[in-house]
């Protein structure tokens, strides 16, 4: 399966970029911390490829042995599994669901690092990151300016001109999704070209496409709230780089329309799944652009500065969101998390790990309502907007999957396809 080839060779090679990674900065740990810092790079490497030897020889998954504030959660989680084999042996690297292993890595790096100040707060995904921002400048620079411009005349819009913008940077957004580095293993993904040539050419690709009732959701929210509260749409985020700037234009047309009065982000509390935001990121990325020589980029880098200084814009980051549960257990393992979620009008997802989790990562029939294989998650209306990059799909039409898989047997994996599925809470 595409689990196999991920853990036995998309992960081993993730490994080896972070060891490498951590050689190359040796210098610069010196020069910070003296000799402590040469010596916690030693321990945080030989801790690294010890990983990555069990991870290799399908050794079985261990304990977490930190004192992290989440040690505990996982392993619980790891018990959990341990009954699930009904004494077949040992949870393993490749004995247990892919999800679960791959979480359980990300937070085994994060271990290496976090056990041994004073390089605990290394971000060993930070280069790429920031590479990818900067590989992707030029669509960085068109969407700004794109954004920008409409910014000028957006009173003059009627509702279906306002409602086509929407789908615009909604599919944007849905498509910046490609850009993902854990998925390419580190390897370059940037979004070269402007995001907004292709879009018309890309509609077919979109397999379930529930952007009207996202619209529909907006405006109704905003005609009912009109007297009383606000109007609150949280983005769970997926990348850093091209994706998280998509991300961020869309929350401000969201403001900027007045089809929202708030926009709360999620994050990774720690670094996750190679290219995942976490507060550094979002915080660096919107410096990047209030500093860039380019008008219209560091216009919107000083406008977003200000949403968050003025509280229209909250930026969140929880340990639920890197714990390996899928999201049908977030109101029993995190039901602060779920609560704060219960107050908002809508729920966007991004990216494949987020569709994951909320469909539990199993292998559904293509046709099973996205509803059903939400488990019962319901916090508040949602709306998954994903790149297909793993082998779980749901609420496909009938055929419609295997009509693909017929011509594309990669259909699934290849990051061709995406969906912005909808499902209003219950």
């Amino acid at each position: 399966s595409f689990a196999y080839f991920t853990i036995k060779d998309r992960l081993p090679q993730i490994l080896t970029r972070v060891i490498d990674t951590l050689h190359r900065h040796k210098n610069e740990f010196f020069e910070e911390h003296g000799e402590k810092g040469v010596e916690a790079e030693k321990r945080a490497i030989s801790f690294l490829s010890k990983l990555r030897n069990e991870l290799q020889t399908d050794k079985p998954v261990t304990p977490l042995e930190d004192e992290l504030p989440d040690a505990a959660l996982w392993n619980q989680y790891l018990d959990y599994q341990r009954n699930l084999s009904n004494g077949n042996g040992e949870p393993s690297w490749f004995q247990s669901p892919w999800l679960y292993v791959e979480c359980y890595m990300y937070r085994r790096i994060h271990a290496a690092l976090a056990q041994n100040p004073p390089i605990d707060n290394f971000d060993v995904f930070k280069e790429g990151k920031a590479q990818n921002f900067f590989e992707s400048q030029e669509a960085v620079i068109a969407l700004c300016t794109y954004f920008q411009e409409l910014l000028k005349n957006i009173k003059d819009l009627d509702e279906k001109q306002l409602q086509e913008e929407l789908f615009k940077l909604l599919q944007v957004s849905l498509w910046g999704n490609k850009c993902d580095l854990s998925f390419s293993a580190g390897e370059d993904s940037s979004q070269k070209s402007s995001p907004l040539q292709s879009l018309e050419n890309m509609i077919p690709y979109i397999l379930v496409n529930d952007m009207e009732k996202l619209w529909s959701l907006l405006v109704n929210a905003k005609k009912r709230n009109r007297e009383k509260s606000n109007v609150r749409v949280d983005i769970i985020l997926d990348n850093a780089g091209f994706e998280l700037v998509s991300d961020l234009v869309l929350a401000d047309f969201l403001l900027s329309t007045k089809l929202a009065d708030e926009v709360h982000f999620h994050g990774k509390s720690i670094p996750w799944y190679v290219s995942d935001t976490t507060k550094q990121d979002f915080n660096w990325t919107i410096k990047q652009l209030q500093s860039a020589n380019h008008m219209w980029m560091s216009r919107c880098g000083i406008n977003w500065e200000g949403n968050l200084k003025k509280g229209v814009w909250v930026y969140h980051d929880h340990m639920f969101w890197t714990l390996p549960h899928d999201f049908s257990s977030m109101a029993e393992v995190a039901p602060d998390l779920y609560a704060d979620l219960q107050k908002s009008n809508l729920l966007l997802f991004k990216g494949d790990l987020n569709y994951r989790k909320l469909t539990g990562d199993k292998k559904w029939e293509y046709a099973v309502p996205f509803r059903q294989a939400l488990n019962k998650f319901h916090p508040a209306p949602l709306c998954s907007l994903r790149t297909l990059k793993s082998d779980t799909q749901v609420g496909l039409k009938p055929g419609q999957g295997e009509e693909i898989q017929a011509s594309e047997p990669e259909w699934m994996i290849s990051g061709k396809y995406g969906v912005v599925q909808f499902d209003a809470a219950l």
